[in-house]
């Protein structure tokens, strides 16, 4: 999990929830549903898995389990700012705190946080993905680091989010390094426009085509894409889904 950034937040706010009732009423169920969460430092790669011990409206307050590793504790407790991620019935659900504190609960070791003044709830469909088209691929335009030998190459999209793109590296060019970023890449969406964002590669799969030629499949998240650009890449699943429909509805 990638932590969250005030720049994403902000490409995010449309799915933004900011009722204090709701906050609430959302962290009481995934408490009830025993939703594991993922926490994650900002600026570090390791992630922690915690959940909800306890919620308190009145002091504003939620309390978390442990980590299980002392040494991520104390990273946790001295981190400034933390990122939360987990899922309530197949819905994402972000947010971020910028503190927390050690306390006892029910006389276990545990942590606290204030409840979040807002949160990012993502339905299945902002993430949903859409393949692109195999027969006129779009692709995507990446500034080569030095180290790779600089210049510019272009990869085909194999399918695409309101959250990234997965694409194909049939020449083995940008390795597969996890975490790795390569900014001011370009995707020119087909009668939609020119989008523009840094691409981070999230998963890596290495493929054997049915004529054996291998090849590799980088799944990549667009980690600072503005507002305008995203509702771009928005228009572009948007008219896939219609044309699909339109070929099912043919065929049927």
């Amino acid at each position: 999990m990638q932590a969250l950034t005030d720049l994403a937040l902000e490409n995010w706010h449309d799915f933004e929830v900011g009722s204090h009732r709701e906050i609430i009423a959302l962290l009481r169920a995934i408490s009830e549903k025993n939703q594991l969460i993922r926490m994650l430092i900002h600026g570090e790669a390791d992630v922690c898995v915690t959940s909800i011990l306890g919620i308190d409206p009145a002091a504003n307050t939620l309390i978390l389990d442990r980590s299980i590793n002392p040494d991520q504790n104390r990273r946790i407790l001295a981190a400034k700012r933390i990122s939360f991620e987990t899922s309530l019935d197949k819905i994402r659900i972000l947010f971020v705190c910028d503190g927390v504190t050690d306390v006892t609960f029910e006389n276990t070791a545990a942590l606290q946080i204030e409840v979040p003044a807002t949160l990012i709830r993502l339905q299945r469909r902002e993430f949903y993905r859409m393949a692109t088209p195999v027969s006129n691929p779009v692709r995507v335009m990446i500034p080569m680091p030095d180290d790779l030998g600089g210049g510019t190459a272009a990869f085909p999209l194999s399918d695409i989010s309101c959250g990234g793109i997965a694409i194909f590296d049939n020449k083995f060019m940008l390795g597969n390094t996890i975490g790795n970023n390569y900014p001011l890449c370009r995707i020119d969406l087909p009668d939609i426009g020119l989008v523009s964002t840094t691409l981070q590669v999230r998963n890596s799969v290495d493929l054997t085509l049915l004529n054996n030629k291998a090849n590799r499949r980088l799944g990549c998240h667009f980690t600072d894409i503005s507002r305008a650009n995203l509702a771009m890449v928005q228009r572009y699943i948007t008219r896939l889904e219609r044309e699909r429909n339109a070929r099912i509805a043919g065929l049927g």
